[in-house]
């Protein structure tokens, strides 16, 4: 054998080595010693203390959580059970539904295309949907107005408010989705109004769907008030999404961020060959937890909900979360440029969303899908100034934190919000520089 065949075979085995190992590197942040980012390991322990108590309180079956700063995990560990019936621990790679979780994702799959130049944040959502062109909105008649502002719109037990219909001032934007800032199917009067609207068919698409939204009645005059869509909103702009980059929002995201970031585990669909990693979904009853009648939860193999649909494992999660707190980048590739990652995390709502969705009435504010923490004395919280994330109604949550360049992550399929905040003291309480 010559030296130029012997020296050829080895130039494409060393190709064919890079390419089969490309794949497990691409995507992976790989783990550190505690004492190296800035933590103590023994006081790292006391998360796993946070979450036991919730466990043995029969507050959540288990949990993953998650800690990465400076781009290397100080700590991942799993919790509890994944199946309380059949006994079986939970494991790392669990698969949880992640609810509004998803929406920071989606949030970010609208700034790609506002990067991409094809929409912009002022848009009226009807340059792309025409059918949200002249959209009205629900007023209190008169007379009905302290009725209109009790809980449930009735007045202790009364009649229900009736209403007016006024066109809206102005149409509604992409700004106004990703902001709560809409009053597209929040829960208020032009909600009830609209009442048929709120059930998908079986078969819908967000192409077949959204469309319909456009005759929904508006809860208030768009940009005056903060009220969270918890799915219309944005399932509104996964559809936007589709239309501008031409292709079905779950491919979009799996081209443009999972498959890149390394999420092998993150989708829409609960898929049969991962069934023994998805961590089901319980409710507190009276004898203790019990699982939910529907384990679907909001996962569709064809109804691909940006607002609530998705699932992943932390791991995965992470590997998001960790391109946003390195400014867009991971892996040597750019996802977006850091200055629209710090749009997305400025306050665009100043104090409206204060005191709503379990969120402390002063120092937090709302930027592009995600919550803004500004002030953590004031709030109340055990996060940095900045700190910025969302959580789902399942009890995953996610904070990014650019001054400490540090994730965190729980994940649990029962919500339980005082185990979130358990776990974010359990976190800085470790932090020792």
């Amino acid at each position: 054998m010559t030296h130029r065949l012997i020296r050829s075979l080895l130039v494409s085995v060393a190709a064919a080595c890079a390419f089969l190992i490309m794949p497990l590197q691409a995507g992976t942040i790989v783990a550190g010693k505690p004492e190296d980012l800035g933590f103590s390991a023994e006081r790292l322990a006391r998360i796993h203390d946070a979450v036991q108590r919730h466990i043995d309180a029969k507050a959540i079956a288990g949990a993953v959580t998650m800690v990465v700063r400076n781009g290397r995990i100080a700590h991942l560990d799993a919790h509890g059970l994944i199946d309380i019936e059949s006994n079986r621990a939970m494991p790392k790679d669990g698969i949880f539904r992640l609810a509004s979780m998803s929406k920071p994702i989606t949030a970010t799959a609208v700034m790609m295309m506002i990067e991409d130049g094809k929409l912009r944040l002022n848009d009226p959502v009807s340059r792309f949907i025409p059918e949200f062109k002249a959209m009205k909105v629900a007023v209190p008649k008169p007379g009905f107005e302290a009725a209109a502002a009790a809980p449930g719109g009735r007045g202790r037990g009364g009649p229900p408010v009736e209403v007016d219909l006024v066109p809206a001032t102005r149409e509604i934007t992409i700004r106004d989705l990703l902001t709560h800032g809409s009053g597209l199917m929040s829960g208020g009067l032009g909600q009830r109004a609209s009442a048929s609207l709120a059930q998908r068919g079986p078969d819908d698409t967000l192409a077949t769907y959204i469309p319909k939204l456009g005759g929904a009645v508006l809860d208030f005059q768009p940009g005056t008030l903060w009220r969270y869509s918890g799915l219309a909103g944005f399932d509104v702009l996964g559809r936007i999404v589709e239309i501008t980059s031409g292709q079905s929002f779950d491919r979009f995201l799996k081209q443009r961020l999972f498959d890149p970031l390394g999420m092998k585990d993150t989708g829409f669909a609960l898929l049969p060959d991962r069934a023994s990693r998805i961590v089901p979904l319980y409710r507190r009853a009276q004898n203790g937890l019990e699982k939910l009648p529907d384990q679907n939860g909001l996962s569709s193999a064809t109804y691909f909900s940006g607002a609530g649909g998705m699932v992943s494992t932390a791991d995965d999660y992470a590997q998001f979360a960790t391109m946003l707190v390195n400014g867009g980048e991971l892996n040597g590739k750019r996802y977006l440029s850091p200055r629209t990652i710090e749009l997305m995390a400025s306050n665009h709502t100043g104090d409206l969303a204060g005191g709503q969705m379990g969120m402390s009435p002063r120092g937090i504010g709302f930027g592009l899908g995600v919550q803004v923490v500004e002030d953590p004395v004031a709030a109340d919280r055990r996060v940095s100034k900045g700190a910025w994330g969302w959580a789902g109604a399942y009890g995953t949550n996610v904070h990014i934190e650019p001054q400490e360049k540090m994730v965190t992550i729980i994940l649990m399929q029962t919500s339980t919000p005082a185990l979130q905040r358990d776990f974010e003291n359990a976190v800085f309480q470790a932090i020792v520089k």
